[in-house]
């Protein structure tokens, strides 16, 4: 049998992460954490949204950086607007649903209407696809007003 496992370095947050996205995100929890000698935490797992993710405190040789981030898929502006100010706070926003949360680790926040709203005609996905480069936080009504009118 083969699974695949998010395993993701942090420098020494790696306790205080899983519990705020145990927190934050829907359908999540700790599973387990292995700790030092000290109590310290050194490996926590955790299933985010349902997928295994392990985080590890490495320490600092291997910060992390947005060549990889996690992708939560929603339904509703309700959830992208309440997602976003929480793995925002602390953190900063970027380009087109991306964010990095105080933890250093990058997000995209992106509506489960996004597939639909970027594969029509040509002209409407070229419309969302500009509609979506002049946003940071995702505003779908934003997007599908662009595909409506393309």
């Amino acid at each position: 049998m083969t699974t695949l496992n998010t395993f993701i370095w942090f420098d020494n947050a790696a306790e205080q992460a899983a519990e705020f996205y145990a927190a934050t995100v829907p359908g999540s929890k700790i599973v387990e954490i292995t700790r030092n000698s000290d109590g310290s935490a050194f490996i926590v797992t955790l299933e985010l949204a349902g997928q295994a993710v392990t985080i590890m405190n490495g320490g600092p040789d291997h910060p992390l950086t947005d060549a990889i981030s996690l992708q939560l898929v929603v339904d509703t502006q309700e959830e992208i607007d309440q997602l976003w100010a929480v793995l925002t706070e602390g953190g900063a926003p970027g380009p087109c649903g991306w964010l990095t949360d105080r933890y250093g680790l990058s997000w995209q926040i992106a509506p489960s209407a996004m597939p639909r709203l970027m594969n029509g005609e040509p002209e409407q996905a070229l419309a969302v696809a500009m509609a979506l480069r002049s946003m940071s936080k995702i505003d779908v009504k934003v997007l599908q007003d662009a595909y409506d009118h393309a």
